[in-house]
């Protein structure tokens, strides 16, 4: 599970640190967290994840469903700027 606070960590700074729309479009999540997540959705596949394992790829997914969620706002923010 400290992939998985690592990047929240990770995102928190992001944004307390302050930012800006491009900043955010070229954040990705560290090499470690990568690995972790190929790690998993390839035991996922297999079946041969425990259920902790489970809830850490669900909680990983979440995290990138949101920043999805983040740079598909702050890439209409760079367009529209004026």
């Amino acid at each position: 599970m400290a992939t998985v606070e690592k990047a929240y960590e990770d995102i928190v700074d992001l944004f307390a640190r302050g930012t800006s729309p491009e900043a955010i479009l070229k954040f990705r999540p560290s090499e470690a967290a990568q690995q972790r997540a190929v790690g998993l959705l390839e035991r996922n596949r297999k079946g041969e994840l425990t259920e902790p394992e489970v809830n850490e790829l669900e909680r990983l997914g979440q995290i990138e469903h949101f920043m999805q969620l983040v740079k598909a706002r702050a890439h209409l923010y760079v367009e529209n700027r004026p």
